[in-house]
């Protein structure tokens, strides 16, 4: 039995049984199960950060990494907000040139895009590649690369025990990450130095 032959065989007094009314009833029934099954989805979706709440906390203007004292600053004009030990690529020595070369970017960018749901707790998107990168991996005729991020972690055990893990990004604790994400906003600009 369809819907429909349910709304013209059930027994009770319609309204209207036209093919039209039926239509229209048939479209909210299809129309509610769709909404709930999608809300179901979502509530399903794994969320690693879910129980993470956002503090109210003065925001970083400037960003400044270096890469030879494995610190990141978090920095509202001159002064120095917050300092953090990190974790580099795991061949950190120079500027990133290829793709898969391990290397974390040195040079000016952005911060560009946020990811709440990273496989590495929260991570902020580094507008790496820029113009100069682009076109020095296209004369030596290799990718860039991309996906360079600050985020937490290391998930994997074997990654714990290593000082510089990343593939290229710039790692924190989990706890750390957090307090980061609260501190800077989308669009400032970052310094990594070598």
């Amino acid at each position: 039995m369809t819907e429909r032959t349910w709304l013209q065989e059930d027994g009770a007094d319609h309204p209207a049984t036209d093919d039209n009314s039926a239509a229209e009833a048939l479209w909210t029934r299809r129309s509610a199960l769709a909404l709930t099954a999608g809300f179901f989805a979502l509530g399903a979706a794994p969320v690693r950060a879910a129980g993470y709440t956002q503090r109210i906390q003065p925001r970083a203007t400037h960003i400044v990494v270096s890469k030879k004292n494995r610190v990141l600053e978090l920095k509202s004009g001159e002064h120095i907000l917050k300092r953090y030990k990190i974790s580099l690529g795991f061949s950190p020595d120079g500027h990133k040139t290829k793709s898969g070369d391990g290397r974390t970017p040195e040079g000016q960018y952005w911060i560009n895009r946020r990811n709440p749901r990273s496989d590495y707790y929260l991570s902020l998107g580094i507008s790496y590649p820029n113009a100069n990168d682009v076109a020095r991996a296209r004369s030596m005729g290799v990718s860039p690369g991309g996906d360079i991020f600050i985020h937490g972690g290391p998930r994997r055990s074997a990654d714990r025990k290593k000082k510089d893990w990343t593939a290229g990004c710039i790692a924190v604790s989990d706890a750390e990450i957090e307090e980061i994400w609260s501190l800077v906003p989308t669009g400032i600009p970052i310094t990594i130095l070598g």
